[in-house]
């Protein structure tokens, strides 16, 4: 195993012995398991790979270790850079912090601890325990937690924790600047926003739980199982039922249930109350496959004692797929297997809102500076810090504190234009604080049964070697069976139904080339026969009560009947003989019946049934036609599986491989005749193999392989899962986008790789990696390496697998998986599934994106940055946990490209110029101050600072959501554009201090030019110089806007008005520093010419530069997209 591999240097002859010792040791002390054998097989495979075999990312002491260490090395490696002050300071303190309040948190939500429980039949009371509510519940915040919660999510953020400081500030008399209300109304209003939209979060949140959990049950039958139950009892006469388990563990088979023997025996329904029986369960766990338990009936004589086993539960989330069940209720709410394997929802918080937060940090800092400058200028006179506090509180609006209200609002809009697109109808927004998310996306995590299949197979091709048929030419097949089934028939009624005569014909018959009519006829047949479907027939009788229980008249009409099995690949080949006129019409356990399309009854004794497995991959049957007597086996299988058992042909793999690209799933079907003495020799044989005590499974394989030999190749099917309307143009429109798709699914690992070739998830040209099962970290590490010589190839790698790489190389494995254009993981249980989503964030630092439609996706849904759900057959349970619910894969495409776009760019523009807009009045205010010998007097009064950010620039300012750069059409065509949004170069700190520069340059030339121009009417500064700064904010936002809206235009004049209309009647606020100051403002002044053009003035020398400048940035360097709208 690894001990052949060289990871380091060799030191010393000692050293390396001792270390070899050691392996020694631990392999001896594994024993002699599968490992065992694997040694050799490695070291034999490794020596050739020896040269070229690349060390995984290994620490020598790492091998120094023994087995248990291992899982602990690339932790280990990379948190040992740090240490004491230095880890303390960099990031130290924060984890201290969140241990600490996960401490508490725990303290506080301490878990009840899991026990064992005794269920009695008909009798509640006996139960002593509590056992929780069976309710689902997607609320973050009970009433009590609601506002607390809310207040620290919000106080969690730099910028409101700052405005909240202010606000109190204004508390102390020596501080005072201004009235209490310019500080405190802004503050109000954006927590009352915070608060109201997150209580109407919550609220829908609280009706979607309570529609779910108000439905009412009583007899299952065909609907979501509520809750962990065992298995008491059902109107299937074998016993027995279906169930869809795709909600649970994403597999789409049907999984076989079986009855407590005992119950299931009782004459009638009522006696299960009658009785004195109860059920012993074991403790909830996690493990969806596994259950201990017993059923004990005390009142017969002897007791009866049953064991159960994971065959007689039935799981929450599943769905009753045949017949009536009645079950007693083991596990409730939160003990449920499903709720255990979610996780609990958090609040997510978009990149956007991160970056704004850093960029506040980057303000509050300057902020201190500017005041540290103004005090130092001043000379540190008089009580030098309190006059510093009252300059950080008049350069307070440096950080804006109506940037929360508008990019809180701008989200609302985001959301409410997503829900009224009519391209995407049905979706919804359940999270309406991270739509700009959706333009930030890197790593795409999908399901695949019902979010990119329909989970519904269809036939469409059959291959007898010389000849294909396709969907369009199944009428030929269906005139093929007909003529050959009338001929079979004349010649039977010809030989007065005698089976002699026939056979000794056909033992006779030279063995010439077989007519393309009777290989149809003998292929249909075979197709129709080797399987494990059985049809159902509805209940006719509207009675209630015991009435299932009793025999129905058989009405064998076509559309009275269902078929069932546990693959759906074996309904849909049972429905295509049924298309081209064999039908089955009866099955039980020792004899079916077909029915030809003349309507004759033929009947077939099942004599022996060989279930396929995932390690044989192939069914077999043995059966007897009842009219000749003829003993046929019938086989079908995986073409790996069959292609050794089948006589030579040379087309076989040929035309396996053209149907696996084309996406469709193959079977290979042959036959065998066998004649009474061979099938009498072989039942001997494998009754006696099945009852020895040793090696069983060993012997009885080996006397079915005696009869796998030399069979007859009858054709190749090919079925396709069909995929969700427009999966194939979506992947590549997201793949263009460069976004990686990963797959994760709980289905087996040939159909997943099928699906993935036939969504083109990976592309026709692309190589895919089968990652081969590994157990231990030797298999891993050298699987690892051979993974590491593919390039650009697509992995496929199964749950199993994963686990064991994840332990011992977490970051080589993400490191590598990272690289490949596609990832699909099979057999991937619900926590898995979060937990890739998890290391893909870890690891790479990149916003990731689950989709999924069902209650196996809950937890990867919540636990990525942005969970899109999607409504299906498959109830509501993802879309309702996710943060957008649309109806259709498709949608994704344009929820991505155009309103992903639209929302980080609209809310990066909108967060910038908000910024702009309080460092353009501070830079107004300093060099005021400066001009009055520092003095820490406010520029403007109150009610118009309060103006300023509402009524006169709000409305243009707010207009900004409005605005696109490219038109949508644009963005679905050329989703390459997606790519520039995720280097997130909209927000940055370059674009940033872009604005930062603009700021200053306006505020100076409007402060200045006011008080160079207005020399002679000083006591005008005021009035002169806020009017030009409403003008060039106004401009500003004109100049911002790249396609123009008629709201847009609105709002410009409109702002434009209220301001004019102020001017006149709030006329005592355009004084400098107080009222008291004797300085009005006489409207005739404002009306003169000389007002006029000296505004004029300054409001073109502050803004022209900027237009001149963007028309050259244009010209000399258009954005990528311009050079597509043009």
């Amino acid at each position: 195993m690894a001990d052949h591999i060289p990871l380091y240097p060799v030191r010393s002859a000692a050293a390396v012995a001792a270390v070899n010792r050691k392996r020694a040791a631990y392999y001896s002390a594994a024993g002699p398991g599968p490992g065992a054998d694997r040694h050799s097989r490695y070291q034999l495979e490794d020596e050739s790979a020896h040269l070229d075999e690349m060390p995984l990312m290994m620490s020598e002491e790492g091998f120094e270790n023994d087995e248990s260490d291992y899982h602990t090395l690339p932790r280990a490696r990379i948190t040992r850079r740090k240490r004491g002050i230095e880890w303390l300071v960099c990031g130290g303190w924060k984890f201290l912090c969140t241990s600490c309040c996960d401490w508490l948190i725990h303290v506080c939500q301490r878990k009840k601890e899991l026990k064992a429980r005794t269920v009695w039949l008909g009798y509640p009371e006996k139960c002593e325990e509590k056992h929780p509510r069976n309710a689902i519940k997607n609320q973050k915040y009970n009433v009590f937690t609601f506002i607390p919660g809310v207040l620290y999510e919000q106080f969690k953020f730099f910028l409101n924790l700052y405005f909240l400081v202010v606000s109190c500030s204004q508390f102390v008399p020596a501080l005072k600047i201004g009235y209490l209300y310019t500080y405190w109304a802004p503050l109000g209003f954006v927590l009352a926003v915070t608060i109201m939209r997150e209580a109407i979060d919550e609220f829908r949140r609280f009706q979607r739980d309570k529609e779910m959990n108000s439905q009412l049950y009583s007899k299952l039958t065909n609907q979501r199982i509520p809750s962990d139950m065992v298995f008491l009892r059902t109107s299937e006469k074998a016993g027995s039922c279906f169930i869809r388990t795709d909600q649970l563990d994403g597999e789409t088979d049907w999984k076989l249930k079986v009855a407590v023997s005992c119950t299931q025996r009782l004459p009638a329904l009522g006696d299960l109350f009658s009785i004195n029986a109860y059920v012993y369960a074991q403790k909830p766990q996690l493990d969806i496959h596994s259950f201990e338990g017993t059923f004990t009936r005390e009142d017969s004589d002897p007791p009866v004692h049953e064991s159960l086993s994971i065959e007689n539960t039935l799981w929450a989330s599943t769905v009753v797929a045949s017949g009536t069940v009645i079950g007693v209720v083991i596990y409730t709410g939160k003990e449920t297997r499903s709720v255990m394997n979610t996780s609990n929802p958090k609040n997510k918080v978009g990149l956007l809102d991160l970056e704004l937060n850093q960029l506040t940090k980057a303000l509050f800092l300057a902020l201190v500076a500017l005041s540290a400058v103004m005090v130092t200028l001043q000379g540190f006179v008089g009580p030098w810090y309190r006059n510093l506090f009252r300059f950080l509180l008049l350069f307070s609006y440096i950080i804006p504190i109506s940037l929360r209200v508008n990019l809180d609002m701008g989200k609302a809009a985001y959301g409410w234009m997503i829900m009224r697109d009519e391209h995407i109808p049905g979706t919804v927004v359940r999270t309406s604080t991270i739509p700009e998310e959706l333009g930030r996306l890197v790593y795409l995590l999908t399901d695949k049964t019902g979010t990119l299949t329909q989970n519904e197979m269809v036939f469409k091709r059959l291959h007898l070697g010389t000849v294909s048929y396709g969907t369009d030419t199944m009428d030929e097949i269906q005139n093929h069976v007909i003529v050959s089934y009338s001929q079979t028939q004349s010649q039977a009624s010809g030989n007065n139904a005698s089976s002699t005569p026939p056979r000794k014909a056909q033992s006779s018959a030279p063995k010439v080339r077989k007519s393309v009519s009777s290989r149809i006829h003998e292929a249909v047949k075979a197709i129709a026969l080797c399987h494990n479907v059985t049809p159902v027939y509805e209940s006719r009788a509207g009675g209630t009560g015991e009435t299932e229980y009793a025999e129905v008249d058989q009405d064998f009409s076509d559309e009275n009947r269902t078929y069932q099995a546990s693959s759906p690949d074996e309904v849909a080949l049972v429905q295509w003989t049924e298309s081209v006129g064999l039908t089955l019409v009866s099955r039980d356990l020792a004899s079916m019946q077909l029915k030809t399309p003349s309507g004759q009854i033929l009947t077939y004794h099942v004599l022996q049934v060989f279930p396929f497995t995932s390690e044989n991959k192939r069914m077999g049957i043995v059966v007897r036609d009842e009219s000749t007597a003829e003993i046929t086996f019938y086989m079908k299988g995986a073409d790996v599986a069959m292609s050794t058992i089948v006589q030579y042909n040379d087309w076989l793999e040929e035309e396996c491989g053209n149907m696996a690209r084309e996406g469709l799933r193959t079977l290979v079907v042959a036959k065998k005749s066998l004649t009474e003495e061979q099938y009498q020799d072989f039942e001997s044989r494998y009754s006696q193999a099945k009852l020895s005590l040793h090696d069983r499974a060993l012997k009885v394989a080996a006397v079915v392989e005696s009869l796998e030999r030399e069979m007859e190749l009858l054709c190749l099917t090919g079925v396709e899962d069909q995929l969700q309307a427009d999966v194939r143009p979506t992947l590549e429109m997201l793949r263009n986008a460069g976004i990686k798709i990963w797959m994760l699914t709980g289905d087996k690992l040939e159909t997943a790789t099928c699906i993935a070739k036939s969504s083109h998830l990976v592309s026709r040209t692309q190589d895919i990696h089968v990652f081969r099962p590994v157990t231990n970290r030797g298999e891993a590490h050298l699987e690892l390496n051979a993974f590491r010589r593919k390039h650009d190839c697509a992995l496929v790698i199964s749950g199993d697998s994963l686990e064991v790489c994840l332990k011992y190389y977490e970051h080589e494995f993400v490191e590598l998986a990272c690289q490949c254009p596609a990832v699909v993981c099979c057999r991937c249980s619900p926590t898995q599934k979060a937990h890739i989503v998890k290391l893909l964030q870890q690891h790479t630092g990149r916003r990731t994106c689950a989709v999924g439609d069902g209650g196996n996706d809950v937890s990867m849904i919540q636990a990525a940055d942005c969970g899109i759900g999607i409504e299906g057959k498959e109830g509501k349970q993802a879309s309702l946990a996710a943060d957008f619910s649309i109806t259709q894969f498709k949608h994704i495409g344009r929820l991505l490209m155009v309103h992903g776009r639209n929302s980080y760019k609209r809310s990066a523009a909108l967060g910038q110029f908000v910024m702009h807009r309080g460092l353009i009045i501070s830079t107004m205010q300093a060099v005021f101050s400066s001009v009055f010998y520092f003095a820490s007097v406010p520029l403007y009064q109150g009610f118009l600072m309060v103006g300023y950010a509402t009524i006169y620039t709000m409305f243009p300012v707010f207009s900004l959501v409005l605005d696109q750069d490219v038109k949508p059409e644009t963005a679905l065509l050329y989703p390459e554009l997606y790519k520039d949004l995720t280097k997130g170069r909209s927000l940055s700190f370059k674009t940033f201090l872009i604005w930062v520069l603009i700021s200053i340059y306006q505020g100076g030339i409007l402060m200045y030019g006011a008080l160079v121009l207005f020399e002679s009417e000083f006591v005008h500064v005021v009035a002169i110089s806020f009017t030009a700064l409403i003008l060039t904010e106004l401009l500003m936002v004109a100049l911002t806007i790249r396609t123009w809206h008629w709201l847009m235009v609105v709002a410009e004049f409109l702002s434009l008005g209220c301001y004019l209309a102020s001017l006149a009647f709030l006329n005592e606020y355009f004084g400098i520093g107080r009222v008291s100051f004797g300085a009005f403002l006489d409207v005739a002044f404002i009306t003169t010419l000389t007002f006029l053009w000296k505004v004029s003035a300054i409001t073109v020398v502050s803004c022209l530069p900027l237009y001149i400048l963007k028309y050259l940035k244009r010209k000399l360097s258009p954005p990528s997209y311009s050079k597509l709208t043009s």
